[in-house]
């Protein structure tokens, strides 16, 4: 059994679940000593989640750089603008070497609008530092992000509380 120097964790998928695994390891890998970076795709800063609240306790290097999910958005050029923004941010992190641990929370979302070019992400995913782990979330992972990942996992929806006109739960889902 090889021992890589990092790896590529894709959680995906249309289940609830891809962000909070990955704020999972987050946890794991600050209570290892590992210096961690997350970068938020698409929630804005007017959100005050749990697991925000929980990183800034712990002194990891949060970044939300979205203005709210697209469908919510005033003005799709700014979306665009503040994604790519996200993206240039997330690629001097992943070529900093300061970091063990990244999450990209909702990446895919930046591929799937046509924020960065699909290749774009895979290179600066294959020319990250090499100690420097990522964990890339969200709905729809381009094949190509898939193709070089090292673990690929996808949350399938089977039920959801939101489709008995249950709101989100602080807590539970923020």
């Amino acid at each position: 059994m090889a021992h890589a120097e990092s790896i590529i964790l894709v959680n995906t998928g249309h289940g609830k679940g891809k962000s909070s695994a990955a704020f999972g390891v987050m946890a794991r890998g600050w209570a290892r000593g590992w210096a961690v970076g997350v970068v938020q795709f698409i929630k804005s800063g007017k959100w005050k989640t749990g697991e925000r609240k929980l990183a800034d306790h712990l002194g990891i290097e949060w970044h939300t750089l979205g203005d709210g999910f697209t469908w919510e958005s005033q003005d799709l050029d700014e979306s665009a603008a503040k994604g790519r923004h996200a993206f240039e941010v997330a690629k001097a992190m992943l070529q900093s070497g300061n970091f063990d641990l990244l999450i990209f929370d909702e990446l895919t979302y930046a591929v799937k609008y046509a924020w960065v070019p699909v290749e774009e992400v895979v290179h600066a995913l294959e020319h990250r530092s090499p100690k420097t782990n990522v964990v890339i979330t969200g709905r729809d992972c381009p094949q190509e992000i898939i193709e070089i990942a090292d673990t690929v996992t996808e949350m399938r929806k089977i039920k959801h509380a939101y489709e008995k006109g249950i709101k989100a739960k602080k807590g539970i889902e923020y």
